[in-house]
């Protein structure tokens, strides 16, 4: 991850990008803003806050020379006088791919940033942002000895609608770039990471972390499930074995994860066999080994749930010897039972 207590913003120019099929205006300011201390402090919170999850990208390597985000972040970095003259450039790119009805119009921001800490290195980055959304807030003043109320509308700097932070490291790969757009899966969303910027995700340990915990996840699930014998609690100990391989390794080794984890020879096939399918129908880049990312472990902790529920009337927490819940069935009674064996009751 990064972390921004010791970031300084240098330099910082604004211009106002509209929909280009909706006929809005594309309006570049000529010089950068002029800030004094306390400001550049909101500024840096409002721009740096939204960055909490450890997914890094990168401009893909094989388009560099044509990606007009990366050589205007190169020539920056290489020249921060450079940075109105880029931005501009960076400003009318975006404007160029705002042509989808439902991109609104906003802000851009575009701004150097030094001591930058990402993955214990210390290095600049380049910030591009766009507000958005506008909220309402009300103005509180005082005037002939009253407390009077106004309103207007503005920028909520606790939230960044779109943002891109691009560090100055590793540029022979396409830089780090870590993003944030609250549009989320939408159509229009697109257009900010592919159509603007055009990274992609590292295939790093966060990358490769929070793809395998997806995908034996998504084997129980799928195959490792009731329809193919597997009984629920069976289900769950193999999510239960999964999540303390992720959290108490460092390094992840496939053969390691099916012997003690998966164990059974045939099981092993099919996970084999289900990991290759999921890794080709997604166009995933999966390794056998790798260090395993504390970051996307933590993340996934909700995926991993080792609760049995019975009808509306039970639930059954399972967190340890599987051996100990043995499942039933009563004909006198036309119904499923579960014993559980325990030492003491807490």
């Amino acid at each position: 991850m990064f972390y921004f207590e010791e970031s300084e913003l240098e330099h910082l120019i604004v211009h106002k990008t509209g929909n280009k099929s909706q006929n809005e205006e594309l309006l570049l300011s000529e010089e950068e803003v002029n800030i004094d201390e306390s400001l550049k402090d909101v500024l840096v919170s409002y721009f740096f806050n939204s960055f909490k999850e450890g997914v890094f990208y990168q401009f893909a390597e094989e388009s560099l020379p044509e990606n007009k985000i990366f050589q205007s972040a190169k020539i920056i970095f290489e020249n921060e006088n450079e940075l109105v003259d880029e931005s501009k450039k960076i400003a009318y790119h975006l404007y160029e791919q705002s042509y989808h009805p439902k991109i609104k119009s906003g802000e851009l921001y575009v701004g150097l940033f030094r001591n930058c800490i990402i993955e214990d290195e210390v290095v600049d980055a380049l910030g591009i942002f766009k507000s958005e959304t506008k909220q309402a807030f009300l103005k509180v003043y005082s005037q002939d000895n009253n407390i009077q109320l106004n309103h207007d509308t503005g920028i909520n700097i606790n939230k960044i609608d779109k943002a891109c932070l691009i560090f100055n490291t590793e540029e022979e790969s396409g830089y780090k770039v870590a993003i944030i757009d609250v549009s989320g899966k939408s159509k229009e969303a697109h257009y900010w990471k592919d159509d603007f910027l055009a990274i992609e995700k590292r295939k790093d340990d966060y990358y490769q972390t929070a793809n395998y915990i997806g995908i034996c996840k998504g084997f129980v699930k799928d195959v490792y499930n009731q329809s193919n014998g597997v009984e629920r609690a069976d289900q769950i100990e193999m999510l239960n074995k999964t999540a303390e391989y992720f959290k108490e390794k460092e390094e992840f080794d496939i053969q390691d994860f099916e012997q003690n984890v998966i164990e059974n020879d045939e099981v092993i096939k099919a996970f084999e066999e289900y990991k290759e399918k999921v890794a080709e129908e997604n166009d995933l880049e999966i390794l056998d080994n790798f260090g395993i990312s504390e970051t996307a472990v933590k993340k996934s902790r909700a995926q991993f749930k080792s609760v049995l529920k019975l009808d509306k009337n039970f639930h059954i927490y399972i967190h340890g010897d599987r051996q100990r819940i043995i499942k039933g069935y009563d004909p006198t009674k036309g119904m499923n039972y579960y014993q559980i064996y325990f030492e003491k009751e807490n």
